[in-house]
């Protein structure tokens, strides 16, 4: 039996940061674009008061709210699989947070900066960044803007570690989301360097779970592969759908270029006709040349080539 789960799984992330601020604190410092002298000191948990009713996947997406030191107010989710929804939900999610701050009659600057943080255990985007960070910005000077409303998305499947030291602590959390799971054996020695990993690490092993609480882990993965294969499927058929709706515009297209296409050369070669006919009636009646290409529009060069063919 594997020595530990992996903490991607909903009440694993829970139990990991939503009931250790010692270790979100950490994780939080570790990930966010932070100024230096706004370090998160201390954290704690929102009451469920502050958080919005939304119906949602159950297995696939796990969220941890908290505010800091500071007042600045923290939404951190786990999300397994990617949907077309997902951008606005985590933008509603984070605007709702902002708004239930206040409540009657207060200022709004009594209002403090929400960020909205997902981990995602899956790709969104066709390029090689894995680390999307978002704010709301002048249209016309990148350097002005709006601190209030952040979100920040890293595609986990993308991360690959360097050897940047400065950002030690950065790597390792993302490593131990990314890489940690039923089929370790082994662990990198330089995660049991840190305090906080080591903790985090302790919490991962199964021996601390409960037979229930294991049969519950199971079963929510196997949650997790049904709804991927379900949405895989729909991805599947929506991509089938396109084509086949691509093929058919096309062929209509086609169709249609070629209807006019053949009108046109059909009006035009019996344009050609008609005047063909036309000019060998005037020569008939020994019209000059001249006189025959004032009627018809065409130069003498013209008539004579029409009248060899």
């Amino acid at each position: 039996m594997p020595r530990y789960l992996d903490p991607k799984s909903d009440f694993v992330f829970k139990k990991i940061f939503g009931q250790h601020p010692e270790l979100l604190k950490s994780f939080l410092n570790a990930i966010l674009p932070l100024p230096e002298d706004c370090i998160i000191e201390s954290l704690h948990y929102l009451t469920t008061e502050n958080v919005p009713e939304i119906p949602v996947l159950k297995y696939s997406i796990v969220d941890v709210r908290c505010s800091d030191n500071h007042g600045r107010h923290f939404i951190v989710e786990m999300q397994l699989q990617w949907t077309a929804d997902f951008m606005k939900r985590m933008l509603y999610n984070a605007a709702s947070t902002y708004a239930r701050q206040l409540k009657r009659g207060e200022s709004y600057q009594e209002l403090s900066p929400v960020y909205g943080v997902a981990l995602l255990d899956a790709s969104f985007t066709k390029d090689q960044e894995w680390f999307h960070h978002y704010k709301m910005t002048n249209a016309n000077d990148a350097n002005k803007s709006l601190e209030d409303l952040q979100l920040v998305l890293i595609e986990l499947p993308k991360f690959k570690p360097t050897n940047i030291r400065e950002r030690k602590m950065t790597i390792l959390w993302l490593r131990f989301l990314k890489e940690i799971n039923e089929h370790t054996e082994e662990i990198d020695p330089s995660f049991l360097e840190v305090a906080a990993l080591k903790k985090a690490l302790s919490l991962l092993e199964i021996s601390s779970y409960s037979e229930a609480e294991l049969l519950a882990y199971d079963r929510t993965w196997d949650t997790v592969s049904s709804e991927r294969t379900l949405l895989s499927g729909k991805y599947q058929e929506g991509e089938a759908a396109g084509l086949a709706k691509g093929r058919a515009e096309g062929e209509a297209a086609g169709l249609a270029k070629g209807r006019v296409e053949g009108e046109a050369a059909g009006l035009a070669k019996g344009e050609l006709k008609a005047k063909v006919e036309m000019i060998e009636k005037l020569r008939q009646l020994d019209i000059p040349l001249d006189q025959i290409a004032l009627a018809t529009e065409l130069s003498k060069k013209e008539i004579e080539k029409m009248l060899l063919q």
